[in-house]
C-alpha cells in the first residue's frame, strides 16, 4: 500500500497525484458529510501556498476555492469531493488504484491540483474549485456559482472533471427526476374483485416505457428513462391501495419537450410529480484531444458564471458508483499534463 501523502511536504517538491488521491480518498465524504475531504484538500493546498476560501453551503458543508495569488484566476479547474455511499478505503494493486472516489472524483481532484501547480509555475492565473453535493442536488455548485463574482470575477474558462476515459466531452445529457404514483382500493386478496390494485396499474404503465417515442439529438443521442425505485402495497394478502415508481430521464433536449410526452403517456393512469432537473449541455473543445459525448449529468449547468465549460477526466463512469471503482495510475498521472494543456489551449481560444 502506498503511504498517505505527508501534508507538510516542502512546497519545492512536485506533488504526486497518486499520493494526493490516496490522501483525499482516506477522508470519507459521502454526499451530505463531505467535511473531512474538504479539510484534507485545504491542508494540501495550504501547505503549498495556495490562498483558500470556503463558501458555506449548508451547516458543516463548504465549497473550497483556491487561487494562486490575490488576483482573479482566468481559468479554474473544478470537480466534486462528495462520493456515493458506501465508503471504500483506497487500495493500490500494481498500477491500479481502487476505492471510493478513485475516478469519481478524488483522483481527478488530485490530478487537477498537480496541473494547477504546473500552471502557477508558468505564471498562469489559475484557480481550483472543489464542490460538494454533486451526487445529489448540486447545491455546492449552486453556492459556488453565486459566489463567482466575488471569488473569480475575471474567470473565463472552467475545466470540469468527471471520468470521461480521458476524452474531451463535446456535450452531456441532462437529467429529469420524476415520480409516478398510482392509487387503488384495498381489499382481501382472496376477493380481488372487491379492490383495485395500484401495483397492477403501475406495472402495466411501466411496461410501456420501452415503446415510447422519446426525443433524440444528432450529437447527444437518445433520451432514456430508468425506473430506479419501486414501492407499493401493504401486505401479500391485501390488494395494493398504492404504488409508486421513482424514475430518471436522461435528457438530450429541454425538459419542456419531454414533459408533455410523459403526460400523454400517463394519461391520468397515475399522478406524475417532477423533481430536480439538470439541462443537457454543449461543451467547448480544443484541437489535440479525442472527443465524445457523455450520457451522465454534471455540475456544469450549475456553474454557468465561471466561463466557457470543458469536461475531461481520467477513469471510466462505468466503474464509478460500484464496489469495484478504480483508476489506472498511468492514466491518472497522464491527466496532469492533459489538464495543463487543456487549460492553456482553452485560454488561448478565448483571446
Amino acid at each position: 500500500m502506498t503511504e498517505p501523502l505527508a501534508l507538510e511536504v516542502a512546497a519545492t517538491e512536485p506533488l504526486d497525484p497518486l499520493a494526493v488521491a490516496i490522501a483525499l480518498m482516506e477522508a470519507p465524504s459521502t454526499s451530505g458529510a463531505e467535511g473531512p475531504a474538504i479539510d484534507a484538500a485545504e491542508r494540501v493546498l495550504g501547505a503549498r501556498g495556495w490562498r483558500t476560501t470556503r463558501v458555506p453551503v449548508t451547516a458543516g458543508r463548504d465549497v473550497l476555492f483556491a487561487s494562486a495569488d490575490e488576483r482573479s484566476p482566468l481559468v479554474t479547474l473544478s470537480t466534486h469531493l462528495d462520493t456515493v455511499p458506501p465508503y471504500i478505503a483506497p487500495r493500490l494493486d500494481g498500477d491500479r488504484l481502487w476505492g471510493r472516489g478513485a475516478c469519481d472524483a478524488k483522483g481527478i481532484a488530485a490530478a487537477m491540483m498537480c496541473a494547477a501547480e504546473r500552471l502557477r509555475a508558468r505564471g498562469v492565473r489559475v484557480g481550483l474549485l472543489f464542490v460538494v453535493g454533486e451526487e445529489t442536488t448540486h447545491d455546492g455548485a449552486k453556492a459556488a456559482n453565486a459566489a463567482q463574482p466575488r471569488l473569480a470575477p475575471e474567470n473565463r474558462v472552467l475545466v470540469n472533471g468527471e471520468p470521461t476515459e480521458s476524452v474531451l466531452g463535446t456535450g452531456t445529457k441532462g437529467a429529469l427526476r420524476f415520480t409516478l404514483r398510482a392509487s387503488g382500493r384495498a381489499a382481501h386478496s382472496a376477493y380481488p374483485q372487491l379492490g383495485d390494485s395500484a401495483t397492477a396499474k403501475l406495472v402495466r404503465l411501466l411496461g410501456e416505457i420501452d415503446d415510447l417515442a422519446l426525443p433524440s439529438d444528432p450529437v447527444l443521442g437518445e433520451t432514456t428513462v430508468n425506473i430506479g425505485h419501486l414501492a407499493g402495497g401493504v401486505a401479500d394478502n391485501v390488494v395494493a391501495p398504492w404504488a409508486e415508481a421513482r424514475c430518471m430521464a436522461r435528457l438530450v433536449t429541454p425538459d419542456a419537450e419531454l414533459k408533455p410526452l410523459l403526460e400523454r403517456w400517463v394519461a391520468g393512469r397515475a399522478a406524475i410529480e417532477y423533481g430536480p432537473m439538470v439541462p443537457p449541455v454543449r461543451l467547448g473543445t480544443v484541437p489535440g484531444f479525442a472527443t465524445g459525448v457523455v450520457a451522465y449529468a454534471t455540475d456544469v449547468p450549475a456553474l454557468g458564471n465561471w466561463g466557457t465549460p470543458y469536461l475531461f477526466g481520467p477513469g471510466s463512469i462505468h466503474v464509478a458508483h460500484t464496489d469495484g471503482e478504480y483508476v489506472d495510475v498511468p492514466e491518472l498521472r497522464g491527466a496532469v499534463d492533459a489538464y495543463a494543456r487543456l487549460a492553456m489551449a482553452a485560454l488561448e481560444a478565448r483571446r
